[in-house]
């Protein structure tokens, strides 16, 4: 059973997905996303910028997409979330990178005019009517497996969502390990038990 919150809310992470639907820009062209669509096939890194044609954004963005190869191996799809039209992310994504744009995206961006799906994940900043940086890694079973979110000045690591997303995929192959503060695949993991566990401390 899931605790609650304060607010008698359930947390986002070790819990459902919240399920979306949306307009998106893929490939420079229109297309609708649906998270549930991925349930069953994919992990999904979903990440949350405040808005386009802004500064740290675009750093981002195209340094998730530069790695979309690693995420592939992976078996994950990425969706970038703002709170802007699929007109304005489509503008972004045919202005060059060199004037501050995109470029070609190996990932959609979706439009969450409606603020709903910002929302629903915790990370709508409600005075400003924009998202705070918001990373939610979601597994196979449309759970939240990770979260981090940053306030609007700080960007955010591709390196660390890979390791932090291999940890995550390796625990759920091996339930019966755990993975210490920054493993790295090859390293050595724990056994969550008061006396195995030395052999990790002991090895250390």
């Amino acid at each position: 059973m899931a605790l609650s919150t304060a607010a008698d809310e359930l947390p986002l992470v070790g819990n459902k997905a919240p399920d979306f639907e949306a307009e998106a820009v893929f490939d420079q062209e229109f297309v609708n996303v649906k998270l549930s669509e991925y349930i069953g096939k994919k992990y999904v890194i979903l990440f949350f910028y405040p808005l386009d044609f802004t500064f740290v954004c675009p750093t981002e963005i195209t340094a998730f997409s530069d790695r979309h190869k690693d995420f592939e191996k992976l078996n994950t799809e990425i969706l970038g979330v703002s709170v802007d039209s699929v007109f304005s992310n489509l503008a972004w994504v045919q202005t060059d990178r060199k004037s501050g744009g995109l470029g070609d995206l190996k990932y959609p961006l979706v439009s969450d005019i409606t603020k709903s799906i910002s929302k629903s994940y915790g990370v709508f900043i409600l005075d400003q009517g924009i998202a705070l940086r918001g990373l939610f890694i979601i597994d196979k079973e449309g759970v939240i497996q990770h979260s981090t979110i940053n306030n609007l000045a700080i960007g955010r690591s591709v390196d660390e969502t890979v390791r932090t997303l291999q940890a995550l995929q390796y625990v759920q192959e091996n339930p019966d390990e755990v993975c210490p503060a920054g493993w790295k695949p090859g390293e050595k993991t724990m056994k969550p038990d008061t006396k195995l566990s030395k052999e990790y401390f002991s090895a250390i």
